[in-house]
């Protein structure tokens, strides 16, 4: 029904920056909520930030202002930019979203991409 597909990821030096895309298609009327999660080696996933049509912004305390998210509904594109990497934001990076598929139906669905490989060498 619906496709989340990333992009952008890759291997920086540490201090560098990447931007990652994340592009839906497929049954989508409203993308309510989408957002980047990342999983560490060994560890667990974890929220990095999400954007909602209605309240904006939120991002997880320790990035410490370094990333920003934005999205373009027109384009049903979500973007990361991320500055001043570390090497501690190694990991794979997920898309998720929230999505209303249909305009009668006020149900969401929640949907992950298969993850871009991103890597801050020290």
């Amino acid at each position: 029904q619906v496709q989340l597909v990333e992009s952008g990821g890759g291997l920086v030096e540490a201090g560098g920056s990447l931007r990652l895309s994340c592009a839906a298609s497929g049954l989508i009327f409203r993308i309510n909520t989408i957002g980047w999660y990342r999983q560490a080696p060994g560890k667990q996933r974890e929220l990095v930030a999400t954007i909602t049509d209605s309240t904006g912004e939120n991002y997880a305390d320790s990035l410490e202002g370094r990333f920003t998210i934005s999205r373009d509904d027109a384009k049903k594109t979500a973007y990361l930019q991320m500055n001043s990497l570390k090497p501690e934001d190694t990991g794979v990076y997920y898309c998720n979203a929230e999505i209303r598929n249909y305009q009668w139906s006020a149900a969401a669905n929640n949907y992950w991409g298969q993850g871009t490989q991103v890597t801050v060498s020290s």
